[in-house]
């Protein structure tokens, strides 16, 4: 038998891929590769077949040693043969003579039949099947168990580089044959999604946010003509606009929208922008073709910068480029907003949302595979109803077609129907009456043997505030500060921080505020801050960790606080504490602040309350000492179960695993809520199980007396804690605590929810 050198192989065959990118042939590659692995394996026969998932057929795309003229002809259906069947089924499979096996399939005038050892190896991304890796010799029995380990190894390592290689050489083929482009999908009539921001809304569709040229250039095919005179005007409307719509934001928005349309601004003032259309135009060019090439060209520079601020800005790109041809096109300057639009759009940044919401924008629909949790509370914020729908199709919808948003249950209707339209106009006037019985919410709140129980409000934007207000919170138990940092491009000053917690100060005077410092990292970057490649992020420089590596913004931020809490009590919040070191090293941080300000002379608070969120395992481990130290604790149950569990909660594909349930969860909350009773230090929860009708119940059973949730679920949870007793809650408390199977306190939770609806 000949000897082979699988390990040289194994070696080789990964410098292949930089042949690859040399290559300008794609059929050169493949042919290249087949006769390496053929030489080092010392086989007769090596082939690779591709697959078409258009067709399901294996295409023989290359070969060494089989007749020339089969590739491209040869196809095998899946299953079909000994190398369908080993992409059918995901394995190797190696016959002494392959002839004998009964899937063997004889194919006329390429000469196989001489052939008798047969190894098929399917080649895959992940489980996405690519195609086969064949080698054959006339010797049988010719491959053993090494040569099935280093061939699989080979198909591991050439699979992404192959399928690179099939989905060009299948585009090729599709140019040749005449290049058709491809038909507008035929979009569903319904799309099921997954809820973003609650809420109902009809209206027209907008697709935003795409680099298409295309979509730029579709006023080309208006035949009115256009002067440069038009365009100068429509520069002046949409300069116009833009500075109406940011002196807007900045009354209502302060905190998150400072100088948001900046980018926008400037461009239409770059002489360069406006002189290269102007130039177009002298030349000949219609004005609305040249405001399109010169956006598009911006877009392209912009998008191809390795800068990563510059290619954040190709969204605010795209929509000036919108508004300056719309304004071209018509003298009425309304068409320029988005108002009463539902927006499609595959991604959205934070300051992208806060652009579309101060244009009006009814609702989003969002296509990326995750939306980041900023953006989802930005949205849930702005109250504009968002779902999030996986299909790249919508993408394609055309313009101004009639959609319809449920983001009660998460879903999309395209060209509704008269029914659908008349059912849901219905359900749209209920939730306005809904709204009408806010003024109904108690000032206070008792359960219902008259024990007290606080209901503070979490805080995103200054404009919660109002809903706040209208909703009677009792102060706020969580003001997330990040979002003046996220919405910007460079980190807020202290003066403009100080502005900004001085308004929540003055807008609940004489109630408990709590600010929570920097919460940043994970999910929730900051454009300007160089990123670091973290394989988990979750697990890396964020929160606190991120504060105390930044001394600088740290001090500025906790200085602003100290600050605007001059006139009455407020509550430093410090997020993902680990360790009673890491409170230490905050606190310390606020005591050196705190003396700065009273060497300079600076109005401030030199007694402001600090506490920790309780968001990690460690924390719990440690809840007696921190209960000591601090002056309150709010436990953050989004991320303490998710890092209790190890489970993303983004992560769709695990999503169920995410258990607020879960007896180990249950038991940390009670284990936190009890020290904290005992130690004299208040408590509060926050995140989704604090509106949880379960969990409000099992909560109040262990002791706690503060809930702090979004202002929009304050009635729901008012309600839940009137109808409870809470003597009854402790009692349902300690037996749920006993249970040691999330299945057996699921079924417990649900058996005392249907007594209490019969009751």
């Amino acid at each position: 038998m000949r000897s082979k050198d699988n390990v040289d192989l194994i070696c080789d065959i990964a410098e292949l891929a930089g042949l690859f990118e040399r290559s300008s042939s794609l059929t050169d590659f493949l042919d290249t590769a087949t006769s390496i692995i053929a030489w080092h394996m010392k086989a007769a026969v090596c082939s690779i077949y591709l697959f078409d998932e258009s067709s399901q057929e294996l295409v023989l795309r290359a070969t060494q040693g089989l007749d020339a003229s089969a590739v491209g002809n040869v196809r095998l259906q899946l299953g079909e043969g000994i190398t369908g069947l080993a992409l059918k089924e995901l394995r190797p499979i190696c016959e002494g003579t392959g002839s004998r096996n009964p899937s063997f399939k004889y194919i006329p005038n390429i000469h196989e039949e001489q052939y008798e050892a047969f190894l098929a190896v399917p080649i895959l991304r992940g489980l996405v099947r690519v195609g086969v890796l064949v080698a054959q010799d006339p010797e049988p029995n010719y491959f053993d168990e090494n040569d099935v380990k280093a061939l699989r190894a080979i198909a591991g390592q050439l699979a992404t580089t192959i399928e690179n290689a099939n989905l060009l050489m299948t585009m090729h083929e599709e140019q040749e044959q005449g290049g058709a482009a491809p038909e507008t999908p035929i979009l569903p009539r319904f799309m099921r999604g997954k809820t973003i921001s609650e809420g109902l809304c009809m209206g027209r569709g907008s697709v935003i946010g795409t680099i298409d040229e295309e979509a730029l250039r579709a006023f080309d095919e208006d035949p009115t003509p256009r002067t440069l005179d038009d365009f100068r005007r429509a520069l002046k409307e949409t300069e116009d606009q833009l500075a109406a719509l940011q002196r807007d934001l900045e009354e209502e928005l302060s905190d998150v929208a400072s100088l948001i349309f900046s980018a926008h601004l400037l461009i239409l003032k770059d002489t360069q922008f406006s002189g290269a259309v102007e130039s177009l135009i002298e030349s000949g060019t219609p004005p609305q073709k040249a405001v399109s090439q010169i956006i598009h060209k911006y877009i392209n520079l912009f998008g191809k910068n390795p800068n990563p601020r510059l290619q954040e800005k190709v969204l605010d790109l795209k929509d000036l480029g919108h508004r300056l041809l719309l304004n071209l096109m018509s003298h009425d300057s309304d068409l320029a907003d988005y108002e009463g639009r539902i927006i499609v759009a595959e991604e959205l940044l934070p300051s992208a949302l806060l652009k579309l919401a101060a244009q009006r924008a009814a609702g989003l629909v969002l296509l990326s595979g995750s939306v980041t949790s900023h953006v989802s509370i930005l949205a849930r914020s702005l109250r504009i109803p968002t779902v999030l729908v996986d299909d790249g199709q919508l993408l394609c919808i055309a313009e101004d077609r009639s959609l319809l948003i449920d983001a009660l249950q998460g879903t999309l209707f395209i060209d509704p129907d008269d029914d659908v339209r008349e059912s849901y106009a219905r359900l749209i006037e209920e939730q306005r009456r809904i709204e009408l019985l806010e003024p109904q919410v108690d000032p206070e709140t008792r359960s219902r043997d008259g024990v007290r129980v606080r209901l503070y409000a979490n805080i995103n934007l200054l404009s919660d505030l109002n809903h706040a207000t209208r909703l009677k919170a009792e102060g706020i138990g969580l003001y997330r500060s990040e979002f003046p940092f996220i919405v910007r491009d460079n980190f807020p000053s202290e003066e403009e921080q100080t502005r900004i917690y001085s308004k929540l100060v003055e807008r609940m005077p004489g109630r408990t505020i709590t600010l929570r410092t920097l919460d940043v990292g994970g999910d929730k970057s900051l454009s300007y801050v160089q990123a670091h490649d973290e394989a988990n992020p979750f697990l890396g420089l964020r929160a606190i960790r991120f504060s105390l590596r930044n001394r600088p913004v740290f001090a500025q931020q906790l200085r602003a606080m100290l600050r605007a809490g001059a006139s009455q009590p407020i509550r430093i919040m410090f997020p993902l504490i680990s360790s009673l070191d890491d409170f230490i090293h905050a606190r310390e941080v606020v005591y050196e602040c705190i003396e700065q300000l009273r060497e300079e002379g600076t109005p401030h608070n030199s007694r402001p309350e600090l506490g920790v969120m309780i968001e990690l395992p460690s924390a719990i481990e440690m809840i007696e000492e921190l209960t000591r130290e601090t002056d309150f604790i709010s436990i953050g149950t989004n991320d303490l179960i998710q890092y209790l569990l190890a489970v993303d909660r983004t992560n769709e594909q695990i999503s169920d695993l995410y258990v607020p349930y879960h007896p180990a969860v249950l038991r940390a909350l009670h284990r936190s809520i009890d020290a904290a009773v005992r130690a004299g230090n208040d408590v509060s929860v926050c995140g989704d199980a604090a509106t949880d009708p379960h969990m409000v119940v099992f909560l109040i059973g262990c002791g706690l007396r503060t809930f702090s949730v979004d202002a929009r679920h304050i009635p729901h949870v008012q309600q839940l804690v009137q109808r409870t007793e809470v003597e009854e809650a402790r009692k349902i408390a300690m037996q749920a605590l006993r249970l040691s199977r999330i299945s057996e306190i699921e079924k417990f939770f649900e058996e005392q929810n249907r007594r209490v609806t019969e009751e």
